[in-house]
């Protein structure tokens, strides 16, 4: 049986609930493959990120299973700053 959606003809915005997610893996290189609406970490510490509009940022202190409202477009490894793991993007 189908899963029922009663919300599916709603136009989904940026403060809309994720729909879904993907492990991210820090690299300095790469941009990844899908622009998160946000973020959230596993264990807390700092993300070294470019930022949707090209800014290099790092976000200092991120805790620990909370999201967080960043449109990353990249996320460095320990050289750019990054010390949190267990990184989720959220779409």
């Amino acid at each position: 049986m189908p899963i029922l959606d009663h919300f599916s003809s709603f136009q989904p915005g940026l403060s809309a609930p994720a729909t879904g997610g993907f492990s991210i893996v820090p690299d300095d290189n790469t941009d990844l493959g899908v622009l998160p609406r946000a973020i959230m970490v596993a264990a807390g510490g700092d993300v070294g990120a470019i930022l949707m509009d090209g800014s290099t940022v790092v976000l200092p202190g991120l805790a620990a299973g909370v999201v967080y409202p960043f449109r990353v477009r990249r996320v460095l490894g320990s050289a750019g700053g990054t010390t949190a793991s267990g990184i989720i993007g959220l779409y």
